[in-house]
């Protein structure tokens, strides 16, 4: 039994198996492979020029920044327009003023006159900017120094090179970084800065303050020629009736006239009682008759200095000078209301003034380095590279782009 199976295994073992074809393989033109790169002439064009373009600039950079540039220091101030008002007592107490504050406008005013020509000569006469920035070791430095022989325009602009400023137009604060070949130097041109500014400062807050009163003080002026006016007018007249108060005198003169006339009436009476009680050429009757004509005259020259006599009988009549005097009178007291109402402006606008200080207030004082800062050699170096390197990138992207059109 285990003979036929062994039989039958070899028997099996010893049949040859079916062979099947193989599809169909389609057939491709293989190249040969590619032969090794070698170096062309645009290789080495590209090779020089990024020694020309990135190597060369770099290296020539940093041999100047490190063997010839002078070390710079820098001295940094702050500042900004600060206007003080002082308010009134009740206003004090009930806490509703606001003591000090910043003013934005005279803040922009001084940000401007930092980059201005006039600053620039007026520090300079001061603390003569071309000597200080020309200030370097054997004169090794001209790309970073400044040129002598330069004028004010170009040194205008090596301000710009040697001042930073910064300025906050929220808060109103202004910094400045002034930089100079030494340290007490940038101490000295930063403190000309902070003084040329206050200067500045107190030169606005003189205008303004100037400004104010000029109008009150012009009113003012006319308010005291036109009293003046009126004053003198009033002495002239008093000096030409020998009057000094019309007034006064015309009540004297109707008391005078009210005796007069009671006078008369007792003249009359007397006459009266002789004519009725004497004979008719009594002489006590004529000297009665004489006395009632004397009063009656009396009466009439007292009535035509008053004016109440005939039109045109008296040009001084006391109702003419005391017209003349009320009307002078009247414009007296117009010129001193007038005069009393610029006076008050006046001083109104002058306490006005006295209220609000303008002054410039330095947050930072002028400070003393005592290290240098500058030139800041490593990013300059830095950027150069990189500038020079993108430079190189862009051509040679340029070159090939052109180069695989054709």
């Amino acid at each position: 039994m285990a003979d036929g199976r062994t039989d039958q295994n070899a028997a099996q073992v010893q049949e040859p198996l079916a062979f099947k074809p193989a599809p169909d393989i389609p057939q491709f033109d293989v190249r040969p492979p590619a032969r090794p790169a070698r170096t062309r002439r645009r290789h080495a064009f590209l090779l020089l020029s990024f020694i020309w373009i990135v190597v060369a600039p770099a290296l020539a950079a940093s041999i100047y920044l490190w063997s010839r540039a002078a070390d710079q220091y820098a001295s940094r101030v702050g500042f900004s327009v600060r206007t003080e008002e002082k308010a009134s007592a009740i206003e004090l107490l009930g806490g509703i003023t606001e003591l000090s504050g910043s003013s934005s406008s005279d803040t922009d005013i001084l940000f401007a006159y930092l980059s201005s020509q006039e600053l620039v000569a007026k520090v300079d006469a001061r603390v003569d900017l071309r000597a200080i920035w020309s200030r370097v070791p054997d004169g090794q430095d001209p790309i970073f120094a400044f040129d002598t022989s330069g004028t004010i325009e170009d040194l205008l602009k090596h301000w710009d090179r040697k001042i930073n400023i910064v300025y906050d137009s929220g808060t109103g604060l202004i910094d400045l970084e002034i930089r100079a070949f030494d340290p007490q130097d940038a101490l000295t041109v930063a403190q000309a800065v902070l003084d040329e500014c206050t200067a500045m400062i107190n030169s606005l807050s003189r205008i303004a303050q100037q400004d104010a009163i000029r109008f009150t003080q012009e009113e003012l002026e006319k308010a005291v020629e036109r009293l003046k006016v009126a004053r003198r007018a009033l002495t002239q007249f008093r000096n030409r009736t020998q009057i000094v108060d019309p007034s006064i005198d015309t009540q004297n003169q109707m008391g005078l006239l009210v005796t007069l006339q009671q006078q008369l009436a007792d003249a009359l009476i007397e006459s009266d009682l002789l004519v009725d009680t004497t004979r008719a050429n009594d002489p006590r009757i004529t000297q009665a008759n004489r006395r009632i004509e004397v009063i009656n005259a009396r009466i009439a020259s007292e009535r035509r200095k008053l004016g109440l006599g005939e039109e045109g009988e008296s040009s001084n009549a006391f109702a003419t000078l005391v017209g003349q005097y009320e009307g002078l009178i009247v414009d007296r007291e117009f010129a001193e209301l007038a005069y009393t109402t610029a006076l008050a402006a006046h001083d109104s606008a002058l306490a006005e003034v006295r209220k609000q200080s303008r002054y410039l207030a330095a947050h930072v004082k002028p400070t003393l380095a005592e290290r240098a800062e500058y030139p800041e050699r490593i990013k300059i170096l830095s950027l150069l590279t990189l500038f020079g390197f993108f430079s190189w990138a862009i051509l040679c992207l340029v070159y090939y782009s052109f180069r695989d059109r054709r």
